[in-house]
């Protein structure tokens, strides 16, 4: 299971949304490059940023400020965020970013989603994002009627990397993840799911643990590190025994297969 840390960017800032609502944010930081190199020093094996204001304007807004944290610390970064056309990826694929999410643009542009993955193999991620079992995009401010299997489905053979799947209803209210619906996704599709919204403690990630043989490979976690209520490295290595003991339980004498 990946842990990996959220920075949140708005107006130059690390912040956090409650239910993604741009009425209701909470600064935690002036200097996201700080938070990145805050998280690499904790271990973090990778970070995911998302442009919050390229979101709601539909074109990155924080470039400058990835490409500082890109170049400040050598841990593979994941963005997204007003991603919607092959110039954005261009340049953040430019100045270092392994892997970038695409989440408005895969519902409505699918051609535009599998020439990206074809021309950046592994690198691209979809970013589908649910208000009520039906996806919303351009910043949560829109719902639509598409389930997020249905969506998912439409990109099996795409290539792409992984889905980043987040339950608005439940970010940053640290309610706990919808693992239903986690499962259901990652079920539902060949392609890895990294799980968002409402990890409050390490209870949160024994149960995605539970359902990491359905195709749940990572777990993106923000506001429960920045109100101190879930530790950064305690988690990575929690989930690092957890794992351990279950190849341990699966192969008891650590035969590899």
């Amino acid at each position: 299971m990946i842990i990996i840390p959220a920075i949140d960017l708005k107006d130059g800032k690390c912040v956090r949304l409650m239910q993604g609502d741009f009425g209701r944010v909470t600064v935690y930081a002036d200097d996201p490059v700080e938070v990145a190199q805050r998280w690499r020093e904790a271990g973090a094996g990778r970070i995911h940023i998302v442009d919050l204001d390229g979101a709601r304007t539909g074109t990155p807004c924080h470039r400058d400020v990835i490409e500082r944290i890109a170049r400040s610390i050598s841990v593979p970064l994941q963005v997204g965020g007003g991603i919607r056309d092959s110039a954005a990826i261009a340049a953040y694929r430019e100045v270092g970013v392994r892997w970038v999410i695409i989440g408005t643009a895969a519902l409505e542009k699918s051609d535009f989603v599998f020439d990206v993955c074809a021309r950046y193999p592994g690198a691209v991620i979809l970013g589908i994002d649910a208000r009520d079992g039906r996806v919303s995009v351009k910043g949560w401010r829109e719902d639509t009627g598409e389930t997020p299997v249905a969506l998912a489905r439409r990109y099996e053979t795409s290539g792409c990397a992984a889905i980043v799947y987040t339950d608005i209803t439940r970010d940053g209210t640290g309610a706990g993840v919808n693992t239903a619906a986690t499962k259901l996704l990652a079920e539902s599709v060949n392609i890895p799911v990294i799980a968002s919204g409402g990890v409050s403690g390490l209870a949160d990630i024994d149960t995605l643990l539970e359902i990491e043989p359905a195709g749940v490979i990572g777990v993106i976690i923000g506001r429960a590190l920045y109100n101190g209520s879930l530790d950064l490295a305690g988690a990575l290595r929690h989930a690092a025994r957890a794992g351990v003991r279950g190849r341990y339980a699966e192969h008891p004498r650590g035969e590899k297969k």
